[in-house]
């Protein structure tokens, strides 16, 4: 999972373009949005978009549960995980 999580962080960073920052900058239980990271609903859609390509999971973007999953690495990597199962 360790490595699949290290995916998840390099998505983030190429799809949002966050040059700036390498994966050990990102902490698996970080927030992803508002404080954490501060992503807001652009990069959430991109990033949606991003991990729809790669993982070929289908997001419901107008879910509550949505944005749960999009709350950190590590709920993002157990909803890939969970959809793609």
């Amino acid at each position: 999972m360790s490595e699949f999580k290290e995916q998840i962080k390099q998505l983030i960073i190429s799809s949002l373009d966050l040059e700036d920052m390498t994966t050990a900058d990102i902490k698996d239980d970080d927030a992803l949005f508002v404080d954490g990271l501060g992503l807001d609903s652009i990069d959430a859609l991109e990033l949606g978009l991003a991990i729809k390509k790669q993982f070929d999971v289908k997001i419901d973007a107008n879910s509550e549960q949505t944005k749960a999953h999009f709350a950190s690495v590590n709920s993002l990597a157990k909803f890939i995980e969970q959809a793609r199962s």
